[in-house]
């Protein structure tokens, strides 16, 4: 069996599939392992770390895709590369199915076995695969990171003999795996962070992190029987903007993360709240890729609403590439083991296994 990858566009994804740590683990399953030129340069990863271990590097990445059984990608390859795939070949990334619809229908046409890995199941078997939740974890972390760059005070509470300053105060819109790693963040740098989600069960970790939960009186649990948010009832939206829209009068840094996989993020914070802020608060929106969960947010722009800037990138793993790139490729190893017949050297594409159904295009 052969497994491959090419290099990425770097101007859009800086991550990489297969580092040499997982390449040693395929060909110690069977595979052979190829990748294109200067694979891994970009993250300090000479050719020669791959080769060494018996890695095929080539500058033909034609060859590369048109002999590979399987192809594991971050996302989506360019269109002259798409065209190359062949039926009953297998390509794994995260494909963002809601801006690519039409592409992934015509490689599901095409018989290729389509998989894109942000549709796994919340089950306990697949936790090892689940890319969401280990590249969520990281943007949580550099969102607030980026958001307390732009932000023009202190955010620990410091006293001097001049002064107190006072601490900042943070709001982290959704407490998914992301929310609850900013607000783990922003606690550890001195805020006093505040969390809000549909999601009830999530009150115990907002607080058990030392953020102070904010629901709305009589809220309905919005949970899937996944663990994912759902779509929220008119009257519970209006009871959280309401909400909302009285806390963020007092907030300075706001971190949106309300995301629904494979759908367009919500819009929360509406126009009138944000004209409401203070002036020189931040809102970082991580849903800026899917619409973002603000009035004005816009991809790889800093917007400045009367004094309030919303900023979100469409891929903020970029500044983090390097630790990015050791856990997604770990998840695509064990997604790829899983659905490796060990004993027959060969793929099984088992619609019996929750995990394959649910993440393969149909």
């Amino acid at each position: 069996m052969k497994i491959a990858s090419i290099l990425e566009n770097q101007k859009t994804e800086n991550r990489i599939a297969i580092t040499p740590e997982i390449a040693k683990k395929y060909i110690s399953l069977g595979f052979e392992v190829s990748l294109s030129e200067n694979y891994g340069s970009h993250l300090g990863i000479k050719d020669e770390e791959y080769t060494e271990l018996g890695v095929l590097i080539s500058n033909d990445e034609e060859e590369i895709i048109t002999n590979a059984d399987i192809i594991v990608q971050l996302g989506l390859m360019s269109d002259d590369k798409i065209t190359l795939l062949k039926e009953n070949q297998i390509f794994i990334g995260v494909l963002n199915p809601y801006e690519n619809k039409d592409k992934i229908n015509n490689l599901v046409k095409k018989n290729i076995n389509t998989f894109s890995l942000e549709l796994l199941p919340r089950i306990t078997r697949a936790q090892s695969m689940d890319i969401l939740s280990s590249q969520s974890n990281l943007a949580g972390y550099k969102a607030v990171l980026e958001s307390f760059a732009y932000f023009e005070k202190a955010i620990p509470m410091m006293m001097t003999a001049a002064g107190t300053i006072p601490a900042a105060k943070v709001l982290v819109v959704g407490a998914g795996v992301a929310g609850l790693q900013a607000i783990a963040t922003a606690k550890r740098m001195g805020a006093i962070v505040f969390a809000t989600d549909v999601r009830m069960a999530s009150k115990e970790q907002v607080e058990s992190l030392g953020g102070k939960f904010l629901s709305v009186e009589g809220a309905e649990n919005l949970e899937t029987e996944g663990g994912y948010a759902k779509e929220a009832s008119d009257d519970f939206k209006k009871k959280q903007e309401e909400l909302l829209y009285e806390t963020l009068k007092k907030i300075d840094i706001v971190v949106c993360t309300a995301l629904i996989p494979g759908k367009k993020a919500p819009v929360i914070i509406k126009e009138y709240m944000i004209d409401n802020m203070k002036a020189g608060s931040i809102i970082y929106d991580l849903a800026a890729i899917q619409g973002g969960n603000t009035a004005h947010t816009k991809v790889n722009e800093i917007i400045d609403k009367n004094g309030v800037k919303i900023m979100g990138e469409s891929n903020i793993l970029n500044k983090l590439p390097t630790s990015a790139s050791n856990l997604y490729a770990k998840n695509v190893f064990n997604f790829v083991s899983n659905l490796y017949d060990k004993d027959n050297k060969k793929i099984n594409v088992n619609l019996e296994d929750e995990i394959i159904e649910k993440t393969l295009m149909k």
